[in-house]
């Protein structure tokens, strides 16, 4: 099957942030199942990120609070090249900036590279306004930013966007509108906290962090299932998605393709292959001879 023109294996795709940005490690996920990978998020100029912990785990999943590290885009694509090298495997890159400007010129660093697409964060709770607020849950700067990058770029770009926003299923058809060529649909949930009841402190250095994990796993399903029925364009459910049952949910509410993030640090880097051998498995005991089959059964029935 092919996903805006590129030719994929499984509909598996490394979330970003979850391996890192070096070649080596998106290239063991490729050889493990995934059908695409995504970077690390990537910055004009290389970032910190916060003090350790930065992840803490609860009975539903995780909270992070990474804080975007990245070595920033030149050394990013670097490694892109590197990857590219070894595979055809499509690799999306994943931007984000600290001004509306930044998409651009950071589009504009990708599209000389070997990258296959792109992926605009605009959802992370570090990826805010002049008034501390994400990007994505500001429909006209979403649609500005989104505007601004398919005025430079020469390869398809995706949206990223943020469950917190009420109004998440207008706003991904607004940047639709505006050039994007696809959504990605969820980032995490929150900010959440987990406290360590014996020091009375939350466990995070930063305090607070994103929701991921199987707790929000039926709040990604409704969104792509809501924005399957108003967009055009491929949509990579992504959201809590631990085994290939979860995987068939995301594909028959109308994901093209499907997003695992948390689920690498619960069963490995192997977890896509455990992913695409429970998928098949459902595939050879139903009715359906292809994964793709799957996609928007349910608005079918």
């Amino acid at each position: 099957m092919k996903f805006l023109g590129k030719e994929i294996a499984s509909p598996f795709v490394l979330a970003s942030g979850i391996l890192g940005i070096s070649a080596s490690s998106m290239l063991r996920a490729v050889r493990d199942g995934a059908g695409m990978v995504t970077t690390k998020s990537l910055s004009l100029t290389p970032r910190a990120g916060h003090d350790s912990p930065i992840i803490a785990e609860f009975d539903g999943g995780l909270t992070n609070s990474v804080g975007l590290t990245n070595p920033g885009i030149y050394e990013g694509l670097e490694e892109v090249e590197k990857y590219k090298r070894e595979t055809d495997a499509p690799i999306i890159v994943s931007i984000f900036g600290r001004h509306i400007d930044d998409f651009a010129e950071l589009a504009k660093l990708v599209n000389q590279s070997s990258a296959d697409f792109i992926e605009l964060n605009l959802s992370c709770p570090n990826v805010e306004d002049e008034f501390s607020r994400p990007f994505a849950l500001d429909i006209h700067k979403v649609g500005k930013i989104v505007a601004s990058v398919s005025r430079v770029t020469t390869i398809p770009f995706l949206t990223k966007l943020s469950p917190n926003a009420p109004n998440i299923i207008d706003i991904a058809k607004h940047a639709e509108e505006k050039g994007s060529h696809g959504a990605t649909l969820i980032n995490t949930l929150g900010h959440g906290m987990v406290i360590d009841i014996y020091t009375a402190k939350p466990v995070l250095k930063n305090h607070f962090g994103g929701i991921s994990g199987p707790a929000i796993k039926p709040l990604a399903v409704k969104i792509v299932h809501d924005a399957y029925k108003r967009l055009n364009t491929p949509i990579i459910g992504t959201g809590g998605v631990t085994t290939g049952n979860d995987a068939i949910e995301m594909l028959m509410v109308g994901a093209t393709t499907v997003g695992v993030g948390t689920a690498v640090y619960y069963r490995g880097v192997d977890v896509f292959k455990a992913l695409d051998n429970e998928l098949n498995a459902f595939i050879q005991q139903s009715e359906f001879t292809h994964w793709s089959e799957l996609i928007g059964r349910v608005h079918r029935d």
